[in-house]
Protein backbone atom coordinates (compact mmCIF):
# COMPACT_ATOMS: atom_id res chain seq x y z
CA UNK A 1 0.00 0.00 0.00
CA UNK A 2 1.25 3.67 -0.52
CA UNK A 3 2.31 5.69 2.39
CA UNK A 4 0.49 8.67 0.66
CA UNK A 5 -2.57 6.54 0.90
CA UNK A 6 -2.49 5.37 4.25
CA UNK A 7 -4.36 7.35 6.82
CA UNK A 8 -2.87 9.98 9.18
CA UNK A 9 -3.97 11.34 12.67
CA UNK A 10 -4.57 14.69 13.21
CA UNK A 11 -5.24 16.67 16.33
CA UNK A 12 -7.55 19.51 16.01
CA UNK A 13 -9.48 21.69 18.64
CA UNK A 14 -13.52 22.24 17.75
CA UNK A 15 -15.30 24.50 20.08
CA UNK A 16 -12.67 24.28 22.56
CA UNK A 17 -12.84 20.35 22.46
CA UNK A 18 -9.59 18.49 21.18
CA UNK A 19 -9.97 15.90 18.76
CA UNK A 20 -8.07 13.35 16.84
CA UNK A 21 -8.72 12.79 13.56
CA UNK A 22 -7.46 9.66 11.04
CA UNK A 23 -8.07 10.97 7.53
CA UNK A 24 -6.35 10.03 4.40
CA UNK A 25 -6.02 13.50 3.49
CA UNK A 26 -3.33 15.65 4.11
CA UNK A 27 -2.74 17.40 7.43
CA UNK A 28 -3.35 20.36 6.32
CA UNK A 29 -6.68 19.80 5.05
CA UNK A 30 -8.32 18.33 8.05
CA UNK A 31 -6.96 21.46 10.46
CA UNK A 32 -8.37 23.52 7.25
CA UNK A 33 -12.07 22.11 7.91
CA UNK A 34 -11.52 21.77 11.91
CA UNK A 35 -10.58 25.63 11.81
CA UNK A 36 -13.93 26.19 9.47
CA UNK A 37 -16.23 24.21 11.83
CA UNK A 38 -14.62 25.69 14.98
CA UNK A 39 -15.61 29.58 13.41
CA UNK A 40 -18.57 28.38 12.44
CA UNK A 41 -19.52 27.09 16.16
CA UNK A 42 -17.99 30.05 17.96
CA UNK A 43 -20.32 32.01 15.44
CA UNK A 44 -23.02 30.07 16.32
CA UNK A 45 -22.54 30.57 19.48
CA UNK A 46 -21.64 34.07 20.14
CA UNK A 47 -25.01 34.99 18.26
CA UNK A 48 -27.35 32.08 19.74
CA UNK A 49 -26.31 33.37 23.61
CA UNK A 50 -26.09 30.70 26.80
CA UNK A 51 -26.65 27.84 24.73
CA UNK A 52 -24.93 24.37 25.45
CA UNK A 53 -22.42 22.79 22.72
CA UNK A 54 -24.52 19.65 21.89
CA UNK A 55 -27.21 22.73 20.53
CA UNK A 56 -24.41 24.41 18.70
CA UNK A 57 -23.32 21.74 17.14
CA UNK A 58 -27.14 20.46 15.88
CA UNK A 59 -27.29 24.09 14.65
CA UNK A 60 -23.91 23.92 13.07
CA UNK A 61 -24.83 20.71 10.93
CA UNK A 62 -28.27 21.94 10.47
CA UNK A 63 -26.41 24.81 8.65
CA UNK A 64 -23.75 22.58 6.94
CA UNK A 65 -26.25 20.56 5.80
CA UNK A 66 -28.32 23.43 4.27
CA UNK A 67 -24.50 24.76 2.35
CA UNK A 68 -24.38 20.88 0.92
CA UNK A 69 -28.04 20.94 -0.28
CA UNK A 70 -27.78 24.36 -1.87
CA UNK A 71 -24.76 22.99 -3.31
CA UNK A 72 -25.53 19.66 -5.06
CA UNK A 73 -29.04 21.75 -6.69
CA UNK A 74 -26.38 24.33 -7.97
CA UNK A 75 -24.38 21.11 -9.59
CA UNK A 76 -27.57 19.82 -10.48
CA UNK A 77 -28.37 22.49 -12.68
CA UNK A 78 -24.91 22.52 -14.02
CA UNK A 79 -24.94 19.36 -14.76
CA UNK A 80 -27.71 19.47 -16.96
CA UNK A 81 -26.77 22.71 -18.60
CA UNK A 82 -23.30 20.65 -19.18
CA UNK A 83 -25.22 17.85 -20.78
CA UNK A 84 -27.75 20.18 -23.01
CA UNK A 85 -24.49 22.14 -24.51
CA UNK A 86 -22.84 18.14 -25.16
CA UNK A 87 -25.86 17.37 -27.32
CA UNK A 88 -26.36 20.82 -29.11
CA UNK A 89 -22.85 20.86 -29.98
CA UNK A 90 -23.11 16.62 -31.07
CA UNK A 91 -25.50 18.21 -33.34
CA UNK A 92 -23.70 21.05 -34.62
CA UNK A 93 -20.32 18.28 -35.13
CA UNK A 94 -22.94 16.29 -36.70
CA UNK A 95 -24.09 18.45 -38.86
CA UNK A 96 -20.67 19.87 -40.11
CA UNK A 97 -19.47 16.36 -40.63
CA UNK A 98 -22.21 15.30 -42.86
Amino acid sequence: MDAAAEPRTVRVTIFHQQYTVSAPEEAKEIEALARDVDELMISIAQRAGNVDATRVAVLASLHLADRLRTIERELSVLKARVGEKSRQFSVLLDRVIE
